[in-house]
């Protein structure tokens, strides 16, 4: 009675040839055939999407090498210049600039922006040019403003 209106097709095996029956649902192939096929689907999919962007990546790289940035040693003399502190070469930062010591990893940076060995970082040591004294004032002027209230009325 309830089945009059629904028709039953008759099973049909894999388009695969597996063995298992397939459905009309999964494109007549069976379970694991199916799965299968939608892993290779997606697969692709991401391996098209990740060429893209190292395609991508490599333009952008491209682009770069085709127009440098300025150099290290520009930009470094460049703001050394808006600060007033004399710019230092890289190969100058590996020695101090004292005793022309190789620093290696160890060279201590100056407040006046020269490097030094562990015997010529003080500034007693090096004759330093940098005014503590002054910085030290300032630092403080900074932290510690002046508060000044208005006149106190008595009654």
């Amino acid at each position: 009675m309830g089945s009059e209106g629904f028709q039953q097709s008759e099973p049909r095996l894999c388009k695969n040839g597996c063995g298992f029956f397939g459905t009309a649902a999964t494109m007549g192939l069976c379970s694991k055939c199916h799965r299968h096929l939608r892993v290779e689907e997606e697969q692709a999919v991401s391996d098209k999407t990740a060429m893209e962007k190292l395609v991508g990546d490599f333009m952008l790289i491209k682009t770069r090498v085709a127009s440098p940035p300025p150099s290290s040693a520009e930009s470094a003399a460049a703001v050394g210049a808006a600060t007033g502190v004399e710019s230092v070469s890289k190969a100058a930062a590996k020695r101090c600039s004292s005793c022309n010591k190789k620093v290696g990893l160890l060279g201590f940076q100056c407040r006046c922006g020269v490097t030094f060995c562990g015997a010529h970082r003080y500034p007693e040591e090096h004759n330093c040019k940098f005014d503590l004294k002054a910085a030290g004032k300032d630092a403080i002027a900074k932290e510690n403003p002046v508060v000044k209230a208005d006149k106190v009325v008595r009654f």
